[in-house]
């Protein structure tokens, strides 16, 4: 559009017979035009925030992964490793008649070595000298089979091995806020094995940081619903949906998208679709699979929960520098542009503005890079939290 006006001038120089001082007023129109402040108005802001958001262990994989996460309105949260310490253990072992416990974790362990599960980890703990599996297949949200000696192993969720007899301790083992696995030996059930991991000890303070930032909270999770509504009552959550494949996760990740712009956070494997479908994935990275930090378009160096809403805030407050910056850059193109063509500020004095602006932009988006104080309380998990005033 400057370029055709431009070049209109020109003509209508020619037209009134004074070419020369038209073809001044048209190169002068041009510079007024020229966007230099709006082209450096988000770069500086971007780099500046994203920059800052590393220092404090909130590491942003993109320029427009940052200016999605300022416009997060729902937050979904994984449950295993994500609300819980991820430091899951084995706390109840109910076994079948003939079967004795150590046989049982002995079994399960023999599989769950070879896995990357949290919960795999908790029961390989509880076993020294298991048996070495073979032909071990990991169905993602399920459970594993393999081969333990002459026996056929699976172990896995109530929802892929159904207990049988044992269903009404699985049940109890469930409302006491455990994660129930199954253990069938041959097509039979040979027992339960019931793991706790604790909530965080933030897990409540940052839902309730969320929610006074405006933003919903879900818990999406594999685990069955007594136990998910368990762990969601004590951090806070009232949206609960348990027993979700990754393939779920996704489809509710996508459906909560289409309503508002959301993120997800998780730490496993099984999130991984969810963390790709998400508007922003956020990856707990401490100790997540590998699988998951790919997916993801930010990622956590540290474990602490608080990073979220510090996050969102910083990213949120990065977004207003930027939209300050845009407005600002925009109004000088606006304001320089009659000036230019009615011949009322010559070149120089277009040129001064426009230097003057791209200094102001600059400066303004440097202060994406301040210190955010709620990124600095979240660092440290003994320290408490503070409201996130300054960047809320």
């Amino acid at each position: 559009m400057v370029l055709v006006v431009a070049v209109l001038v020109v003509v209508f120089g020619f037209i009134v017979g004074d070419p020369w001082t038209w073809t001044e007023r048209a190169l002068v129109v041009l510079v007024a035009a020229s966007p230099c402040a709006l082209a450096i108005a988000v770069p500086v802001t971007v780099i500046s925030a994203i920059g800052a958001a590393s220092k404090f262990g909130v590491v942003i994989k993109s320029g427009e992964a940052f200016e999605q996460l300022g416009t997060i309105r729902t937050i979904a949260l994984d449950k295993t490793g994500t609300l819980t310490r991820n430091d899951p253990a084995v706390v109840d072992v109910r076994t079948s008649p003939g079967i004795s416990r150590g046989d049982l974790l002995s079994l399960a362990g023999a599989l769950e070595a070879s896995s990357a599960h949290p919960l795999a980890a908790a029961i390989a703990a509880t076993v020294s000298g298991a048996p070495a599996a073979s032909g071990v297949v990991e169905e993602a949200g399920c459970g594993i089979t393999g081969q333990v000696g002459d026996a056929r192993v699976r172990v896995g969720n109530v929802r892929w091995i159904d207990p049988a007899g044992l269903s009404p301790d699985a049940d109890a083992m469930a409302g006491e806020g455990m994660t129930v696995v199954v253990v069938e030996a041959d097509g039979q059930i040979a027992g339960l094995i019931g793991i706790r991991d604790e909530l965080r000890p933030e897990s409540a303070e940052t839902v309730r940081l969320l929610r006074a930032q405006g933003i919903d909270t879900i818990m999406l999770t594999g685990d069955n619903a007594s136990t998910a509504n368990a762990l969601a009552r004590q951090a806070g959550i009232t949206n609960v949906r348990a027993e979700q494949l990754p393939a779920d996760k996704a489809l509710a990740i996508r459906e909560l998208t289409g309503g508002s712009p959301t993120a997800m956070v998780g730490d496993g494997i099984n999130d991984a679709p969810a963390l790709a479908t998400a508007t922003v994935g956020i990856a707990m990275g401490a100790k997540g699979a590998a699988a998951a930090i790919d997916s993801a378009d930010v990622a956590f160096t540290g474990h602490d929960l608080r990073l979220i809403p510090a996050a969102l805030a910083h990213a949120r407050r990065g977004r207003r520098i930027m939209t300050v910056n845009i407005g600002l850059a925009l109004a000088i193109i606006v304001l320089l542009f009659p000036l230019a063509l009615f011949g009322i500020v010559g070149l120089a004095g277009i040129v001064l503005v426009h230097e003057v602006a791209e200094v102001v932009v600059i400066l303004n988006g440097i202060r994406a890079a301040q210190r955010p104080a709620a990124l600095s309380n979240a660092r440290s998990a003994e320290q408490p939290s503070a409201v996130l005033a300054s960047t809320h």
